[in-house]
């Protein structure tokens, strides 16, 4: 019995590690390239370095770190080349998804959605508040679709497209919204709005590696 329960313990904190560890690298406190030690983890973390070493190799699994023999870890860092490929995927995860809640969508779930993404149009809301709108509304709208393949690997996908927004964009001006999106889901038009997310997923794309590549020139 204490054995089951001192394994519940571990994984319990091996867990809150993990979530502490994800909220940092998603938000960028913790930056691309930068090198972390079991150690400094530990102290900030308030644990040992066992629990830290094991909530870092599951988030070398999903591509966040790397490894460096005898240092510690890389946060992994990010290239045009990445933020290119990850937009293309979101692509093909996003059109899928959102032709499908055109065709099925009901009217309780059209007011959602109207709801989560009502923060872009307010003139008091903070990047902190429109980036988690954008999140839930792509989100959701995956999870509206049915598809729990699509919806896992979407969520790890945005929670990447955070950390650009995070790293890139400081203020709202030129953010891009999901009107159209929107529109063409109320009037249930499946080809419109596949159309309507390609055009936002390939400008916000395109937005991205403006900032990107203009703050690694400055």
């Amino acid at each position: 019995m204490k054995t089951l329960v001192r394994a519940k313990t571990k994984l319990g904190e091996v867990e809150r590690i993990y979530r502490i560890l994800h909220e940092w690298l998603k938000t960028a406190k913790l930056s691309p390239g930068e090198f972390i030690s079991e150690i400094d983890l530990a102290t900030r973390c308030g644990t040992s370095r066992t629990p830290v070493r094991e909530a870092c190799t599951r988030l070398m699994q999903d591509k966040w770190l790397a490894r460096i023999p005898r240092k510690g870890f890389m946060v992994t860092p990010i290239s045009v080349r990445d933020i290119i490929d990850m937009y293309e995927y979101r692509k093909l995860l996003e059109c899928f998804s959102v032709e499908k809640v055109a065709q099925t969508a009901t009217e309780n779930q059209i007011n959602e959605l109207r709801v989560i993404v009502a923060p872009e149009n307010s003139p008091t809301a903070v990047l902190p508040d429109i980036l988690r709108a954008n999140a839930e509304f792509h989100l959701r709208l995956s999870e509206l679709a049915g598809n729990r393949r699509v919806t896992s690997q979407l969520n790890l996908t945005l929670d990447y497209v955070t950390r650009l927004d995070t790293i890139c964009t400081q203020t709202v001006p030129g953010w891009i919204g999901h009107a159209e999106i929107l529109r063409a889901i109320e009037t249930h038009q499946p080809a419109q709005v596949r159309q309507a997310m390609k055009v936002h997923i390939d400008e916000s794309r395109d937005k991205m590696v403006r900032l990107f590549s203009a703050g690694r020139e400055s």
